[in-house]
C-alpha cells in the first residue's frame, strides 16, 4: 500500500464513518428494545466526533496504514468510544442482547453494500467515474468488512462475544462472561501473532461472495 498524505485521506474517510456509525447503530436498536442510555447521551448519532477515540479511531488506524508502508499486511484494527448500553433495561436482556450486539456488525455489511455502489459508479465509464472515489470505495469494502469480521468473533467485549453469551444456555453464559476483562488482551495477543487473521478470514470470504453475488463485483 502506498503511503501518503492522499492515502490517508481516502482511508480515514471510511475508518471514521465505520467506526461512528457502527456504535450508533448499537445505541439505535438498543433504544428499540427498551435502553434510553445511549440516546439520552447523545450517542445515536452520525457526528462522529461523539464517538472519536483518539488512540482507537485515529492513532491505531495510522500507525496500521504506516506498518503497510514498510510491507506489513494492510490490516485496519480500531474502535470508538463503545456507546454506552444498560443491558438491564432491555426488555428481555439475555435475547435483546443478540439484535444490540449484531446491530453492529450489521451496520458495517450495510455500509459494505453503499461502497460498493459507489466503487461500480466510480470506475472507468461509471455515472461518478473518479480514481479517487473509486479507490476510496474500494477502502470502504475493506474496512466495513473487516470491522464486521473482528466484531462478529465469539470473543467478549466484542459483538460477537456478547451474541455468544445470548445464544449459550444461562450457565455456560455466566461462565463465559467472566473472560470479559481478558477479552482485549487476547484480541492483541492474537492480533500481534497473526492468528485474528486467519480466524477473520472464513467471516471475509463468505461477506465478500455474498456482496460480490449482491453487487456483481
Amino acid at each position: 500500500m502506498d503511503f501518503s498524505l492522499a492515502t490517508i485521506v481516502l482511508w480515514a474517510v471510511p475508518v471514521v464513518f465505520a467506526i461512528t456509525l457502527h456504535e450508533a447503530a448499537h445505541g439505535y436498536v438498543a433504544k428499540l428494545f427498551g435502553d434510553q442510555t445511549a440516546w439520552m447521551l447523545g450517542r445515536v448519532t452520525a457526528n462522529p466526533i461523539k464517538h472519536i477515540d483518539f488512540v482507537g479511531t485515529i492513532l491505531v488506524p495510522g500507525m496500521l496504514l504506516l506498518l503497510a508502508k514498510f510491507g506489513s499486511p494492510a490490516f485496519i484494527f480500531g474502535w470508538a468510544k463503545p456507546v454506552p448500553v444498560n443491558f438491564g433495561n432491555l426488555r428481555n436482556p439475555k435475547r435483546d442482547m443478540f439484535w444490540v450486539a449484531g446491530a453492529g456488525p450489521l451496520a458495517n455489511f450495510v455500509m459494505a453494500i453503499g461502497w460498493g455502489f459507489l466503487l461500480k459508479a466510480a470506475v472507468p465509464g461509471g455515472l461518478l467515474a473518479s480514481t479517487g472515489l473509486m479507490e476510496m470505495a474500494s477502502a470502504g469494502i475493506k474496512v466495513n468488512l473487516m470491522l464486521m469480521a473482528l466484531n462478529l468473533l465469539p470473543i467478549l467485549p466484542l459483538d460477537g462475544g456478547r451474541i455468544a453469551v445470548s445464544l449459550l444456555p444461562h450457565s455456560i453464559a455466566s461462565s463465559y462472561a467472566r473472560l470479559e476483562p481478558y477479552g482485549f488482551v487476547i484480541v492483541i495477543v492474537l492480533l500481534a501473532t497473526g492468528i485474528l487473521g486467519d480466524l477473520m478470514q472464513p467471516i471475509l470470504r463468505l461477506a465478500g461472495m455474498v456482496l460480490g453475488a449482491m453487487l456483481g463485483l
